[in-house]
């Protein structure tokens, strides 16, 4: 730890310092600070006296307790009490180095490393300053209750994140469980289910678990009554797609009627194959170049929550039309670029991939796109031009990798008969960059 001292971060939940084991009890008395939530500081026992500290109080700069006067401890927590601030990330560093070689013990709600402050402290001050100690989480006792395997629930935090972040998770027949962040969250997301075609769900809400006034809320998305409750509370949904709603799956090549567009569409199924080539894995950030509808930039965020994309695209009205595509299919987190490529690149985080799906015949933008990519990252062109397949095609004997021609053709009808009918063909390159010789 390199000298520094080390951080407690103890969970605790609604059942407050009765649901505490003895050694989160030890660390909590033995703090000289205490950092938390106000809700969580008063969970705590007043103040009493830490083992080899003197009973005047003078440790720790509180008042004297009620401790006897030999300095034995009884069960009282007489450190230093602090709420953070709010915005409470920006604060964190500062709080820390005030206090730096006291004990300093730090509350969470629950298990501190699930969607907890732990992240954050570890972030700040090194996961290896930090000694968690975890509480079950609200999801561990939401499962307890309602009799749902955890491995097989999906969690969908909305603290400090956009309603739209749901939408991709909504599934016929599964369950949810979502972290609300205040009072009004259910009320939220039982409009938006109505609003977007899952009137039918059942949502449950369950408040304060774990402690004395735990209760369950029950009712259907397209009937629910309450307007506020508790604000600590976890909302259990199962989930019902109303008849005539899009059935969007989970495998890239969404239905195009899915996206909001003015013609600039990878169609769904040369969309289902550039997203094979580019071949996301979790983590990875993608630079979709000419983002038209943002289609590819979407499906590369709904393969896994960690994927992040950056969507760059000139025009300013399908840079609008993309944030809205991206916030209707649950990943509101991509980023959107206004400006020419390759102009429009320069700063930009290093991508693990690149899609170009317009725009190649712009001086230097394969060059520019190709110089960013790091030993290892992927790149995907499509095209329906014979000048930018010229390009693709030197490219190809420069880099190698694979040069495909797509052809779809779909059925109509043909007077009283059924034909096909071709889309124009999409050639596609896809690449790995190898490392430098």
């Amino acid at each position: 730890m390199n000298g520094a001292s080390a951080i407690s971060v103890v969970g605790i939940g609604a059942d407050g310092w009765d649901g505490l084991p003895e050694a989160s009890r030890r660390v909590l008395r033995a703090a000289e600070v205490l950092l938390g939530a106000p809700r969580q500081l008063d969970l705590l026992p007043p103040g009493g006296t830490p083992a080899g500290a003197p009973a005047d109080g003078t440790a720790t700069g509180t008042p004297q307790s009620d401790a006897t006067a030999t300095g034995t401890p009884h069960d009282g927590c007489p450190g230093e009490r602090i709420a953070w601030p709010s915005p409470l990330r920006p604060a964190v560093p500062g709080l820390l180095a005030a206090h730096e070689g006291r004990a300093i013990a730090v509350l969470a709600s629950g298990d501190p490393s699930f969607y907890g402050i732990a992240r954050t402290l570890a972030e700040t001050v090194g996961a290896d300053r930090l000694r968690v100690h975890p509480h079950p989480s609200s999801v561990s006792y939401a499962c307890a209750r309602l009799g749902w395997a955890l491995e097989a629930v999906e969690t969908v935090s909305l603290v400090a994140r956009p309603l739209a972040a749901l939408a991709a998770a909504l599934h016929p027949g599964r369950r949810i469980l979502v972290l609300g962040e205040g009072p009004g969250t259910p009320a939220d997301v039982a409009a938006h289910l109505r609003a977007t075609g899952w009137g039918g769900t059942r949502i449950r809400v369950l408040e304060q678990l774990g402690g004395p006034r735990e209760r369950v809320l029950d009712a259907s998305a397209a009937d629910w009554p309450y307007e506020r409750t508790d604000a600590l509370h976890v909302l259990a949904l199962d989930c019902v797609r109303d008849p005539g709603t899009l059935r969007l799956g989970a495998a890239p090549g969404l239905p195009d009627e899915a996206y909001a567009h003015d013609g600039q569409l990878t169609k769904r199924y040369v969309r289902a194959a550039t997203l094979a080539a580019l071949a996301p894995a979790p983590g990875e950030l993608l630079w979709d170049v000419g983002g038209g509808s943002g289609s590819i930039g979407v499906e590369w965020m709904r393969t896994h929550r960690s994927c992040r994309a950056i969507a760059v695209e000139k025009s300013p009205e399908r840079a609008a039309r993309i944030t809205r595509n991206a916030d209707t299919l649950g990943v509101p987190g991509l980023r959107v670029v206004t400006g020419p490529a390759p102009a429009a690149l320069a700063g930009l985080p290093t991508p693990d991939a690149v899609f170009i799906g317009g725009g190649l015949t712009a001086p230097g933008l394969l060059d520019a796109c190709w110089d960013a990519l790091p030993a290892g990252g992927r790149l995907v062109a499509n095209t329906v031009t014979l000048e930018s397949e010229a390009l693709l095609a030197d490219r190809y004997r420069r880099h190698g990798g694979e040069l495909v021609r797509l052809a779809v053709s779909t059925a109509v009808p043909v007077g009283g008969f059924t034909g096909w009918r071709q889309a124009m063909p999409v050639t596609q390159w896809s690449v790995t960059k190898e490392e430098e010789a």
